[in-house]
């Protein structure tokens, strides 16, 4: 993150006013890491209709209001969030994949008609990474994607407790399968997943005040 001429290796803990830790070079594979993992993490949620492009809309719209008063300085400034020179820039990119999530969506809904595949996933999923640290919510992401953390973690502990123990913790992972083979229709696995992001965004939202 280029800002005022110098790279910003800070990582700024949601909801704590001035808390703030310097990770100086770590701050590079930390980076990368929130990337990948972001991107993988998107990938892993796209495995019903729409189940992946609405929260990826969701975190979109969300990243749209943080680039915005990250790159506004008296808003930046009222808000003591940190000042991200440039950051405005990144609210049209957010908000062109918010429209053409929308408008894929309208074409992914349960039946679907098109699929994004991994190409899409992967990007989606990177771009929500790289938006995270352009502008400084690297640690938020992690409540703010919560939808998607929570699937890729469900394959992490699947697969952990499969190797160690030789059993299963879910029926199936991503953790959608689990509830699609307990009997929920896959219509309302997404929609509540939808209802969950959104929420979780709203919650993302405080941090501009509650700090």
């Amino acid at each position: 993150m280029v800002s005022s001429g110098y790279l910003s290796t800070s990582l700024h803990v949601p909801f704590l006013k001035n808390v703030v830790f310097d990770l100086g070079y770590a701050y590079i594979p930390f980076g990368c890491l929130v990337i990948v993992g972001c991107a993988n993490a998107v990938n892993l949620t796209d495995g019903l209709d729409g189940l992946a492009v609405g929260p990826v809309i969701v975190n979109a719209m969300t990243f749209m209001i943080f680039a915005y008063v990250a790159g506004h300085f008296k808003i930046a400034e009222y808000l003591t969030i940190p000042y991200i020179e440039g950051a405005g820039e990144l609210t049209p990119l957010a908000g062109a994949v918010v429209a053409a999530g929308l408008g894929f969506l309208w074409f992914n809904t349960y039946p679907a008609q098109v699929f994004m595949g991994d190409i899409g996933s992967l990007a989606l999923g990177g771009f929500l990474g790289a938006m995270s640290v352009l502008t400084k919510n690297e640690l938020l992401m992690v409540l703010l994607g919560g939808v998607f953390v929570v699937e890729a973690l469900s394959v992490i502990t699947q697969v952990a407790s499969f190797k160690l123990t030789g059993k299963r913790v879910f029926r199936m992972a991503p953790i959608h399968h689990h509830f699609e083979l307990k009997g929920l229709q896959e219509n309302k696995i997404i929609v509540r997943f939808w209802i969950i992001s959104i929420l979780l965004a709203v919650l993302s939202l405080t941090t501009l005040k509650l700090r």
